[in-house]
């Protein structure tokens, strides 16, 4: 029988690092720590082998879909399969950057949302029955957090497809370009629109996990909380390891459990509203 195997995706440090330290302590297999940067990552498996754990390394980039393509040949080969699939890699520019909003915008969508998007498309086939995937959001990935109406209707309609979803995403980057995405709604940071679009995702992919015929595959979107990391220019107040408890909690959720599933889980792994 092939070993049970996790993967956390931007964890050479931060949220991602911690629930892989976390993972190594409570997740009966092998835990892999994937970057895409390898210099760094092996670094972080070395500091994590210091403290008498076991991680691996795997280089992942989300944004390429051949090095995400190379993963999942990897875990097909060497494992058959996958059990345990943390989206956590993502990216938030700071309130003071320079980047231009259009250029904000683009990069940030295409990161959070679209390259999260081709990892699941790749790794999905992969999950075996009871295999828990979790998608690291945030609080800014609530409806709320976009004001106009008119779009948040749009992503709590009960009809929406993964391809209107991407729509959706891909209009805000054109009205983020044309200088209009205020006024059309969308509001005026691209983090809060790119995670919104995560959350959304993960309650698209819960109902189609639902019809799936391999059994009792779980997946939930996850706020870790204002965390002390670098993406925060580390203002949070919980530590990377506190972070990490709702992201490890829903990985490792038993084998046919009620609940949470298909549902936005809060840093104190309490269930929350998306609007």
């Amino acid at each position: 029988m092939a070993s049970r195997v996790a993967v956390v995706t931007g964890s050479n440090k931060g949220v991602g690092f911690a629930t892989v330290r976390a993972l190594c302590k409570h997740f009966n297999g092998d835990v892999f720590l994937l970057a895409r940067d390898e210099k760094r990552g092996k670094a972080a498996v070395e500091a994590l082998k210091n403290e008498g754990l076991n991680p691996k390394f795997h280089l992942l980039d989300i944004t390429s879909i051949s090095s995400i393509k190379t993963l999942a040949s990897f875990l097909k080969t060497e494992y058959g399969g996958l059990d345990v699939l943390v989206n956590n890699a993502g990216i938030a520019y700071k309130n003071e950057d320079p980047t231009p909003f259009p250029e904000q915008a683009k990069n940030t969508i295409k990161i959070n949302f679209f390259a999260t998007l081709d990892v699941c498309h790749e790794l999905f086939p992969l999950l075996r029955p009871h295999a828990r995937v979790v998608n690291v959001t945030s609080s800014a990935g609530k409806l709320s957090r976009i004001p106009g109406k008119e779009l948040q209707q749009k992503f709590l309609a009960e009809s929406l497809t993964e391809d209107e979803l991407c729509n959706l995403m891909n209009q805000f980057v054109e009205d983020a370009k044309s200088g209009i995405h205020a006024e059309k709604g969308w509001g005026n940071s691209a983090y809060v629109v790119s995670k919104v679009g995560v959350s959304a995702l993960t309650f698209l992919q819960h109902k189609s996990f639902l019809q799936d015929p391999r059994p009792d595959i779980v997946i939930n979107a996850v706020h870790p909380g204002f965390v002390d990391t670098d993406m925060t220019s580390h203002k949070g107040h919980l530590t990377p390891d506190q972070g990490a408890e709702a992201p490890s909690y829903c990985a490792l959720l038993p084998a046919n459990i009620e609940s949470p599933r298909g549902q936005f889980i809060w840093c104190d792994k309490t269930i929350a509203t998306f609007l």
